[in-house]
């Protein structure tokens, strides 16, 4: 197959980057900061997921070893205004959402919460145990966190688990997906519910029964599977737990750092734009907006 140069243009879907910013009465602020990484607060208490500020290039992800960068992690911090956190929460443990995990739970205080594969990066990194939660059914500050087994978007190109506490430097194939995962975040002073599908794969019927007013979907190599996929894709995370909004998250280019505009994946690993025509056909039959969300803004999706 020829592969096809070039990248979507995002321009093109400027008009859906509207998810609703946050006012100083919303009692409940989601940012999103790239990848699958967001972060969830209330002004006392917040989660993040993933925490993934790094970003190497894909010349270092292909040659090096990879170190967490520091400055980046705690400048993406400050930017975003965490001086603390209730949990950090890798959707999966390959290095784009975990790599900078346990640094993030260390600058911040946070718990760790993860699969054994996540939990070994925290253990590789110095983490106490005290700071090490494995996923379930989780209480962390004011949220509270429900972990359903997913999967990852096929190809999954690093499959398996991390199954000793991983040292850094290491190579990008040790950062294996391990376990993957469908979370509910609900915010336990107002009752409010988000699926986070930090990966473009399910597992049929795994959320039935499960309810979120928002999903956010993760949609990276999503555009490049078989369309009957994409179609059961929604209809396994969006219509199964009755969400009316749809905010789409891993669809940047992971390669370029934070301080530069963000881009759409290139078309050799993704097409976001054959998944944006499949999805605006399901949300105009099944009454759900398709937004975006706007890098460092705090925004209200349940406004």
């Amino acid at each position: 197959m020829k592969l096809r140069r070039g990248r979507p243009d995002i321009a093109r879907y400027a008009s859906r980057f509207a998810v609703p910013p946050a006012s100083p009465d919303s009692p409940l602020r989601v940012t999103f900061l790239g990848v699958a990484s967001l972060l969830i607060t209330d002004g006392s208490s917040a989660i993040m997921t993933d925490g993934f500020f790094s970003r190497p290039s894909l010349g270092t992800v292909l040659t090096r070893r990879l170190t967490p960068n520091r400055a980046r992690i705690e400048a993406g911090l400050a930017r975003a205004g965490v001086t603390s956190l209730d949990a950090v929460l890798p959707v999966h443990s390959h290095y784009d959402h975990a790599q900078d995990s346990a640094v993030v739970a260390s600058l911040t205080g946070a718990v760790l919460v993860g699969g054994e594969s996540t939990l070994n990066i925290g253990r590789g990194a110095g983490l106490p145990a005290s700071q090490l939660v494995e996923a379930g059914s989780v209480s962390a500050g004011a949220y509270e966190l429900v972990h359903v087994a997913s999967q990852h978007c096929p190809p999954d190109r690093f499959p398996g688990v991390i199954s000793a506490p991983l040292q850094v430097p290491a190579r990008v194939t040790e950062y294996r997906c391990g376990e993957a995962w469908s979370i509910f975040v609900t915010h336990r002073p107002t009752g409010r519910r988000m699926l986070i599908q930090g990966s473009a794969g399910f597992v049929p019927g795994a959320l039935a029964g499960q309810t979120a007013e928002v999903a956010y979907l993760g949609v990276g190599q999503l555009g490049l599977r078989p369309e009957s996929e994409i179609r059961e894709y929604w209809a396994e995370t969006v219509l199964a737990v009755g969400a009316r909004r749809a905010v789409l998250i891993h669809w940047d280019d992971f390669f370029r750092p934070l301080d530069q505009p963000l881009r759409a994946t290139s078309f050799t690993a993704d097409n976001l734009d054959e998944t944006m025509r499949i999805f605006d056909e399901l949300a105009a039959r099944d009454g759900v907006e398709v937004l975006f969300p706007t890098v460092w803004q705090p925004e209200d999706p349940w406004h």
